[in-house]
């Protein structure tokens, strides 16, 4: 079992809604980019506790929480890290908004679920870097451009002002 699919598991035993984003989602949806990590998108802050991760440790893997101020975007980040894979990054949302995320997250023939292509553009948005930018841009390519753009618009009507101009840059 892979370092992801053993992250996703214990997700799974503490109840724990998640969804794969981030590159991984990017090449689910037929973008390829490399990276070095794998992120998981959760809302639930138990994750920074020491305990949802004794089994991971017992098994080998090292845990770092890094739990997050006030001011931050997020809400925390716990890596996962086991000698020859991928480190995987749990990553707590804070917005309401990215509840959305999870719940319509697909189901992929792993059994894991991932985030559909317009929440990854939703996050793109939200993170609002050079990188993300041009990732949104590379999902709009496909043929599936026209009705992204008509869900991300719907979306974008309940989001913060910021992300409006984040799409207004990408769409340029």
């Amino acid at each position: 079992m892979t370092l992801l699919d053993c992250v996703s598991a214990q997700l799974e035993r503490a109840r724990i809604p998640h969804a794969l984003i981030g590159a991984a989602a990017l090449a689910a949806a037929g973008v390829a980019r490399s990276t070095f990590d794998l992120d998981l998108l959760v809302l639930d802050t138990s994750v920074l506790h020491e305990a949802v991760w004794e089994p991971l440790r017992n098994d080998g893997a090292s845990v770092e929480i890094r739990r997050a101020d006030d001011d931050d975007p997020l809400g925390g980040v716990v890596r996962i890290e086991r000698a020859a894979e991928r480190p995987v990054d749990v990553i707590v949302g804070r917005h309401p908004w990215q509840a959305r995320i999870i719940e319509r997250a697909l189901r992929a023939d792993t059994g894991l679920r991932v985030a559909a292509p317009r929440d990854v553009i939703l996050l793109k948005l939200y993170a609002g870097g050079t990188q993300d930018l041009w990732d949104i841009r590379e999902l709009l390519r496909g043929d599936a451009a026209e009705r992204l753009i008509a869900e991300v618009e719907a979306d974008l009507a309940t989001l913060p002002q910021s992300m409006h101009e984040c799409w207004r840059r990408a769409r340029a």
